[in-house]
C-alpha cells in the first residue's frame, strides 16, 4: 500500500552466535608402583607440588577465553560531567525547567552483556565522545493533547496524517489507499517471529492526534496524554508559535541524564530500583500484550514516574520525542574523528540509514511504551532512534526547548504590549 513509511520500534539484527565452550582442566595423578607401599611424602615436598599445582591452574585459567554466553563489555569511555554553574537571570517560562548545560559524555556502552540490554549493540550510539551544550530551557513533559489543541485553535493547522496524501508522492498506489490517517500499534492475538514490524503495526485510515487509536477514539479523558501521529513537520511548527524550537540530540541527552555520567537509565543503572517501575514501557509477551505491571498498557498521561534529576518527566519510555538533528548512522564517528569536544553540535547535513538509504529520517530520543529487552531497549539513556520525517505513530510525540536569549526577548515583547 502507498503510504507514509513506519518507522516504529526498530527491527534489529540478529544477535551475535558465539562459538566455543570454557576449557575444563583436570589435573591427575598416578601411582605406578602397585607392589610397593607408597613412601610417604615429605611435608616440605607436599607443599611445593600443592604450590606448583595451584600456579599451573592460574596460568592455564588466565590464558583461556572467557565463556562465550554473553557479549564481554568493553570499559566505560564516559567522564564525568561538568555542568555550568551559571543560572538564568529570568524567571522560568511556563512548564519548562532550567537545563544548565555543559560538557559530558555522549552515547551508550553496547548494552547486550548488561541485564534486560536487549539483543541489539546499536552501533550508531558510539564512538561515546565529549560533547558541550549551552544552558537552555526545556518542558518539563512532552506536549500534550491539551496544549497542541490550543495551538490547533489559533491557527487552524492541519496535521500530515490529516492531508489526504498526494498521489505524487505516492506513485502507483491505486487511488483508494490515498487516504488521510497514520500508523497504529495493533497487539497479534499469538506469538510472532520479531523480525518483521508489519505483523504489530497498521496503517489506520482516520487516525490522527485527534482520533489516536482510529476514527472511533477520540481525546476525552486523553487531555494530559501527550500527543501523538505528529510529523517532524507538526512539531516544527507547534514549536515556532509557541516561540520555542525542537532541541538537538545533544541537548536532549544531556537533559536526559539530569546530571548523571555513563548510568543506563536517567535514574541509575537498575531497572527497577527497589522492585519500583521508573518508566513507562513493555511488560508481558511482545507484541501480544502489555501487562502493565507499570501501572501502564499503552500511552499514559504525561509525568506518571519520578523526575529526573534536572525536574524532567518521561525521558525513558511512554512516547519517542523528534530531535532537529537529521539521523545518519555514522553521526557520532565524524564527531569523534574531529578529534576535539563537540560544542553546541546541531547533527549531521545530510540523513543516512543504510536500512533505508533513500529515506529522510530525524533522530528520535526516549524510546517508548513499545519498548521491552525482547526487541528494543532504545529507551535505555545515550540510544539513538530515528524515523522518517513525514511518519507519525501512536507511540511518537515531542517537547520543546528555548534559550535564555530567546526567553529574554519573549519578556521583553510582553512587557512592551500596551
Amino acid at each position: 500500500m502507498g503510504t507514509r513509511a513506519v518507522e516504529g520500534e526498530m527491527q534489529l539484527p540478529e544477535g551475535e552466535k558465539l562459538d566455543g565452550l570454557p576449557t575444563t582442566i583436570t589435573l591427575q595423578g598416578t601411582m605406578s608402583n602397585r607392589h610397593n607401599k607408597p613412601k610417604r611424602a615429605s611435608p616440605k615436598l607436599g607443599w611445593l607440588i600443592a604450590i606448583l599445582a595451584a600456579v599451573a591452574v592460574a596460568v592455564i585459567l588466565a590464558m583461556r577465553d572467557p565463556p562465550p554466553s554473553a557479549p564481554v563489555p568493553a570499559p566505560s569511555a564516559f567522564g564525568e560531567t561538568v555542568t555550568n554553574k551559571s543560572a538564568p537571570a529570568s524567571p522560568a517560562p511556563d512548564g519548562m525547567v532550567w537545563i544548565p548545560g555543559g560538557e559530558f559524555s555522549m552515547g551508550s556502552d553496547d548494552p547486550r552483556g548488561k541485564i534486560c540490554g536487549g539483543p541489539d549493540a546499536m552501533p550508531d550510539a558510539r564512538p561515546i565522545h565529549r560533547a558541550y551544550v549551552d544552558g537552555f530551557w526545556m518542558d518539563k513533559t512532552e506536549v500534550t493533547n491539551e496544549q497542541f489543541e490550543k495551538f490547533a485553535k489559533a491557527t487552524g493547522y492541519v496535521t500530515v496524517a490529516e492531508r489526504v496524501p498526494r498521489a505524487e508522492d505516492f506513485p502507483g498506489a491505486p487511488p483508494e489507499n490515498l487516504v488521510a490517517g497514520s500508523v497504529v500499534f495493533t497487539p497479534t492475538d499469538h506469538l510472532v517471529p520479531l523480525n518483521d514490524h508489519f505483523q504489530w503495526w497498521r496503517y489506520e485510515k482516520g487516525a490522527n492526534w485527534r482520533r489516536p487509536l482510529g476514527p472511533k477514539s477520540d481525546l476525552k479523558g486523553r487531555e494530559q496524554h501527550p500527543v501523538v501521529h505528529i510529523a517532524y513537520e507538526d512539531a516544527g511548527a507547534y514549536a515556532k508559535w509557541a516561540g520555542k524550537r525542537l532541541p538537538t540530540e545533544a541537548e536532549w541527552e544531556f537533559a536526559a541524564r539530569g546530571g548523571r555520567a555513563g548510568e543506563i537509565y536517567h535514574w541509575g543503572n537498575d531497572l527497577k530500583p527497589g522492585g519500583k517501575w521508573m518508566a513507562n514501557i513493555y511488560q508481558g509477551r511482545f507484541p501480544m500484550q502489555d501487562t502493565a505491571e507499570d501501572g501502564f498498557a499503552g500511552v499514559a498521561p504525561v509525568a506518571q514516574f519520578a523526575p529526573n534529576g534536572y525536574g524532567l518527566h518521561d525521558m525513558a519510555g511512554n512516547v519517542w520525542e523528534w530531535c532537529s538533528d537529521w539521523y545518519r548512522h555514522d553521526y557520532f564517528e565524524h564527531l569523534t574523528s574531529a578529534g576535539a569536544i563537540a560544542r553546541n553540535p546541531q547533527g549531521p547535513d545530510t540523513s543516512l540509514d543504510p536500512a533505508e538509504p533513500t529515506e529522510k529520517k530525524r533522530a528520535h530520543r526516549g524510546g517508548s511504551f513499545l519498548c521491552t529487552d525482547q526487541y528494543c531497549t532504545r529507551y535505555m539513556t545515550g540510544t539513538r532512534g530515528k524515523g522518517e520525517v513525514t511518519t507519525g505513530s501512536n507511540h511518537l510525540g515531542f517537547r520543546t526547548v528555548m534559550s535564555e536569549a530567546a526567553w529574554r526577548e519573549k519578556l521583553k515583547e510582553t512587557v512592551s504590549r500596551p
